[in-house]
């Protein structure tokens, strides 16, 4: 291009591959800046030439202009496709402004009116209620089956393990958990509980259930995951985030947090305050519904007494120090994993490689009580505090006290039931560590949140025990004796396992505030606040020193999704016209003119090309910049002209103009398309920073942008080249950047 703004360098770029928003180069032809082109009649033109219609003189209707009602179909997005946002909004705005000027002319028009206005907070409503209720239906259900691969309720089969027992009037409160209405699975086959042939039977039925269970599961996510593809509208999308981990975790507060800091790139208040309504009706209608007949919100909800003390800090920071390294760990090994999965003959069997992976966990879970157990009753009984009337392993200690202090229990030797404990929670961190890498990210919700916390909670507790054990034989070290004496209990052993519970899930998603938050509404004690800071911030800060990019954001770029991650800062001193396309060398760029393209030119470029959409021009000699049109708005709409206007044929003309000039006579009638025309596209100059650029695109949700240079079109930058800018400035192949 002959333009004094550009520089030799700036055209030493990579090729990019052909994708549906690449857009190809513009003639170098030179800049005019005349008016000629676009100027329209005056008003009195017009008033006194009767024939300016477009088709000629006397053919006063031949000027068509079909968009005035409006067509199926245009504006909107084939599927996977990337949403304008920006026009999206322009165009709810403009929907919204008519609707209220139209409110003052009749009564049906107020209601009209009204409704529009209440229809977000309807959807809130409707988002919350359905997440409460499929949050209630899964966690009935959830433990119903995990219990049914054990045994079966004689009383009715619907019911799980404890609420079979709760009915019977069989059952003691010490052997609350044996009652004759519940059997396993060797006792209705085989009629006896004992022997090694019993515990075959029992270790059979466990694996056969679970295989039936992932082949269900991953059937319907075969039949329903294309339905959950592709965009959505991040509002609707912020608000079901929220209300989500709302009823997962029983915090609202923390889901609209977990919302805003992970989820959301563009989060005004109105999308706030609908995803903390969204939040409150979904935890509303869970606690309604109470499945777990506790009146709780979730199982391992739990309340501790004892305060803790500075001295445990550095424990507490250890264990932000492990939740760190687990999460570099696990984040390297699942991504190098699901690489050779998208590699190999591997990812064309996920059936086959969900039901290996479930059979192979679960015959190495059946032999261990912790690992037979679902992974929410595990953490369950991680973080419970012991108290006298508890049967757990984890809570048989020697009762060596005289007296205590109300509600309280002193720190105790450990009995043979903790130790034994001890070495299977042991065992069951190593299989959660190398299952959890294994099976995130094959085609089956097998979660990340849960796993995650189940990993630092079993660190949590073993190191909580030892250090409970240390206080109890050793209270007379320095360390100890300004705080803990002999007959009191000084530490907490379940406190250690959430605190570990929210180093683990940091490090792996790299959550801070409102994974202390969710913690916090877990525990409802504003006390272990501080101990949740220390560990989540170390657990990120290590984590981050490893590796810059969360579980989430690196899944995103092994997947090839045009996603610009809003948390890393681009520093690099780039200008627009370094990124632009066309580049030297490159094809021409594909351009539309306002007034002097045929049906058939415009065809033709459709069908020669897989553009998303094509800048619309003065004409290609001044390149002037007129606006932008989308690709699937112009096949629309030129096939709903051929339909219903008589006489539309290949020569006609096509207007992106307010007025078309006279015509000759008998010539095709013209097609006006100015309305699907985006008047006001958003533009850049070819001087302005990347760093701006990046920041745009980041905050607005942009497909695409046009690059001028005194209102003449240069170039156009979309996410793809941004993303592969990034990676270019990274010192990365930025041909290696593929997008699904």
């Amino acid at each position: 291009m002959d333009n004094r703004g550009f520089q030799q360098g700036s055209f030493n770029s990579f090729q990019s591959s052909s994708s549906d928003e690449d857009l190809m180069d513009i003639p170098e032809t030179a800049m005019d800046f005349s008016m000629r082109d676009d100027v329209p009649p005056l008003d009195g033109d017009i008033e006194e030439d009767k024939s300016y219609n477009g088709g000629g003189i006397g053919a006063s209707n031949r000027m068509m202009d079909f968009l005035e009602e409006p067509i199926p179909g245009v504006g909107t997005y084939d599927d996977f496709n990337t949403i304008d946002w920006v026009r999206e909004k322009s165009r709810d705005r403009d929907r919204h402004r008519e609707i209220t000027n139209k409110s003052k002319e009749s009564t049906w028009a107020l209601i009209h009116s009204v409704s529009d206005a209440f229809s977000g907070w309807l959807l809130m409503l409707l988002i919350g209620l359905l997440s409460g209720s499929l949050a209630a239906l899964i966690d009935i259900s959830a433990h119903w089956m995990t219990d049914l691969k054990e045994g079966v309720c004689t009383g009715g089969i619907w019911f799980n393990h404890e609420h079979c027992c709760w009915n019977s009037k069989n059952v003691t409160f010490e052997d609350r958990d044996k009652c004759p209405e519940w059997n396993s699975w060797s006792q209705l086959i085989i009629s006896t509980d004992e022997g090694a042939f019993a515990y075959i039977v029992n270790y059979f039925m466990y694996v056969l259930w679970a295989l039936l269970f992932a082949f269900l599961a991953v059937s319907l996510v075969k039949v329903f995951a294309p339905y959950a593809c592709g965009s959505g509208i991040p509002e609707v999308l912020s608000a079901a985030a929220a209300a989500g981990v709302s009823v997962a975790f029983g915090a609202p507060i923390g889901g609209v947090l977990f919302s805003l800091e992970e989820v959301s790139y563009y989060f005004p208040l109105k999308t706030l305050w609908r995803s903390f309504f969204a939040a409150l009706v979904a935890a509303f209608t869970l606690r309604s519904i109470n499945p777990f007949g506790n009146s709780r919100l979730v199982l391992f909800y739990v309340e501790f007494h004892t305060p803790w003390h500075l001295f445990e800090l550095v424990p507490f920071i250890l264990l932000g120090i492990f939740g760190g390294l687990w999460g570099a760990l696990f984040i390297r090994t699942n991504i190098a994993w699901c690489r050779k999965r998208k590699t190999t003959q591997l990812g064309k069997y996920p059936v086959v490689e969900v039901l290996v992976v479930t059979a192979i966990t679960a015959v190495l879970a059946f032999p261990n009580e912790y690992t037979r157990m679902s992974t929410s009753e595990l953490i369950s009984e991680l973080f419970n505090d012991c108290g006298l009337l508890d049967s757990s392993k984890l809570c048989d200690y020697e009762n060596r006290f005289n007296t205590s202090k109300a509600g309280e229990l002193p720190d105790r030797p450990a009995g043979v039931g903790v130790y034994n404990a001890m070495w299977q929670l042991a065992l069951t961190l190593i299989l959660k560590i190398v299952i959890t890498i294994f099976t995130f990210g094959m085609k089956i919700p097998s979660g990340l949140f849960i796993p995650s916390m189940a990993v630092g909670a079993i660190t949590g507790r073993l190191l909580g025990v030892g250090m409970e054990q240390l206080a109890y034989y050793h209270h007379d070290w320095a360390i100890f004796n300004s705080w803990c004496s002999q007959g009191a209990d000084c530490i907490t052993p379940g406190l250690y396992a959430m605190v570990g519970a929210a180093a683990c899930l940091g490090g792996v998603t790299r959550m801070t505030v409102s994974l202390v938050v969710i913690m916090f509404e877990l525990t409802g004690g504003l006390e272990y606040i501080v101990p949740l800071m220390a560990a989540a911030m170390t657990s990120k800060w290590v984590a981050d020193a490893l590796g810059r990019e969360g579980i989430y954001d690196a899944h995103i770029r092994l997947n090839g999704y045009p996603f610009l991650e809003a948390k890393e800062e681009f520093a690099h001193k780039t200008l627009a016209m370094d990124v632009m396309k066309p580049r030297r060398n490159d094809p021409l760029l594909t351009v539309l003119t306002q007034d002097s393209m045929t049906v058939e030119d415009v065809e033709t470029i459709i069908s020669e090309t897989t553009y998303s959409g094509f800048p619309v021009v003065v004409s290609r000699e001044s390149q002037r910049l007129v606006g932008f049109v989308l690709r699937r708005d112009l096949i629309i709409s030129i096939e709903n002209a051929r339909k219903k206007q008589d006489g539309v044929v290949s020569t006609s003309i096509i207007y992106f103009t307010e007025h078309s000039p006279p015509m000759p006579p008998y010539t095709p009638p013209t097609l006006k398309l100015r309305n699907i025309l985006d008047l006001s596209p958003f533009t850049v100059t070819d001087l302005t920073p990347m760093e701006i650029v990046v920041d745009i695109f980041r905050k607005l949700g942009l497909r695409q942008c046009l690059v001028t240079h005194n209102g003449r079109l240069l170039g156009i930058i979309t996410k793809k080249d941004v993303l592969k800018h990034i990676a270019q400035m990274a010192n990365q192949d930025p041909d290696s950047i593929l997008f699904n």
